[in-house]
């Protein structure tokens, strides 16, 4: 896969390698079948005349026969043709043909022939410099194979460094747009289903505003909104009301949209007067009714969380009624919510309600923005009262150490005045000794 540049060291000259590769292709082509074949002496011919390009072309066309070459010389046989065709100043002439070949099943090697073409694939790559364009359709070639062989692991890593590539490349939206896709389908065949969608939002964004309701914006925006509305973890939509070719949708697919809207920010009686005015609609579309049934109870709880204000807690009568459910499926509910990562709480079956610690907004507008001011204004409040206390005990700890240490002063005082009135009556010895005498 992409990594280090690398280096091709092959020994030989032009004309010596170019017969050696003609002479191993026509050998290829005659084991086939193809006793006709005589791509070494028309290359010779050329080499005579210093067509270097002409000789070129004639290998890259007779190259696709190396995919039938034994496993063991296949990456010596292509990494020879990549050593010649980067001798030319127009390496790119060649190179989106031999990408071609390398994307066709190598039919030597049936179950070894993705790594072996991903092998060459990322030897091209890695020989070209970074900035170099080229490089963009190298990838498509690897993209494609990967989804061949169903091994979504190999590109993984790569795609960390894929932004810093399409800023070096430069290229346009249309191109952009074709290489998220193909990533986004590999990684729906290999069931990475976050990627997939990713890449398929991604897509979506390079579509101008002026093309939001083109044919393949509809497709793929349609394509989006199913993933995203049947996905068993996916419950923030804001991510496609965002995006033109979504808008578009409301007016070439007003009953998807529709959906859409309530499945962003309204609850199940919403849903549920949705399918009785689209009365089978669901079915016909191919949703699974069974799964939007259960994501809309999961979001309806995630919004009466996040509407309880400051109480921050819900009676489990109050779910059962907003999830029109019998009461003692509440608390399956609350745990599916709390799974969900929609809502943090505790269940109190003592009291029968739902203490909530945390709840996710699922629309973020001028209400949301007025609550958090309010709670920001009470934080504020309580962190002001806080510190009022503090600087209080603060005070009383300073002045009751200032009266310990005047009582401490006063007492050495005291002390002090004692043991000069002891010193002051007492007499001197020669007074005594005259007194005795």
């Amino acid at each position: 896969m992409p990594g280090p540049v690398t280096t091709l060291l092959i020994e030989g000259s032009f004309e010596e390698l170019s017969d050696e590769l003609a002479q191993y292709v026509d050998n290829l082509k005659k084991s086939q079948g193809d006793e006709s074949s005589d791509i070494q002496g028309e290359v010779a011919q050329l080499l005579q005349d210093n067509k270097k390009d002409e000789v070129l072309k004639k290998l890259v066309m007779g190259s696709q026969v190396l995919n039938q070459a034994p496993e063991k010389e296949f990456v010596a046989a292509y990494n020879l043709l990549i050593h010649l065709v980067r001798q030319s100043p127009n390496v790119g002439m060649f190179l989106p043909r031999i990408c071609g070949h390398l994307t066709a099943p190598v039919t030597s090697s049936p179950a070894n022939g993705g790594g072996l073409a991903l092998s060459i694939l990322s030897t091209i790559f890695n020989t070209l410099a970074p900035s170099n364009d080229m490089r963009y359709h190298i990838l498509l070639a690897i993209v494609r194979v990967v989804k061949q062989t169903s091994n979504f692991e190999t590109l993984r890593p790569q795609l960390k460094h894929l932004d810093s590539w399409l800023e070096e490349w430069d290229l346009e939206e249309e191109d952009t747009r074709k290489l998220y896709l193909a990533i986004s389908e590999v990684a729906a065949d290999a069931g990475e289903d976050e990627q997939a969608y990713s890449y398929l939002l991604r897509t979506l964004r390079t579509f101008p505003s002026d093309e939001a309701s083109s044919p393949e914006a509809k497709e793929l925006s349609l394509r989006a909104l199913k993933t995203a509305l049947t996905h068993p973890s996916h419950y923030d939509f804001q991510d496609l009301t965002d995006l033109d070719s979504i808008v578009a949708l409301r007016d070439s697919e007003p009953v998807y949209f529709q959906l859409l809207e309530i499945f962003n920010s309204d609850n199940l009686d919403d849903f549920n007067d949705f399918k009785d005015e689209h009365d089978g609609w669901i079915d016909e579309s191919g949703l699974d009714a069974a799964a939007l049934n259960r994501k809309m109870r999961l979001l309806t709880l995630a919004s009466i969380a996040a509407a309880t204000g400051q109480t921050r807690s819900l009676p489990y009568a109050h779910i059962a009624k907003a999830l029109q459910i019998p009461a003692e499926d509440v608390e399956m509910w609350v745990i599916d919510v709390i799974r969900a990562g929609l809502v943090e709480g505790k269940l109190s079956q003592l009291n029968q309600t739902f203490l909530i610690h945390r709840s996710t907004y699922r629309v973020f507008g001028e209400n949301q923005w007025r609550e958090v001011a309010s709670r920001l204004d009470m934080w504020r409040n309580s962190l002001t009262g806080v510190l009022q206390v503090i600087q209080q005990e603060k005070l009383r700890f300073i002045q009751e150490k200032e009266e310990e240490l005047k009582a401490v002063d006063q007492k050495l005082e005291n002390a002090n005045r004692a043991q000069g009135l002891r010193q002051g009556n007492r007499k001197p010895r020669a007074a005594i000794d005259d007194e005795m005498d």
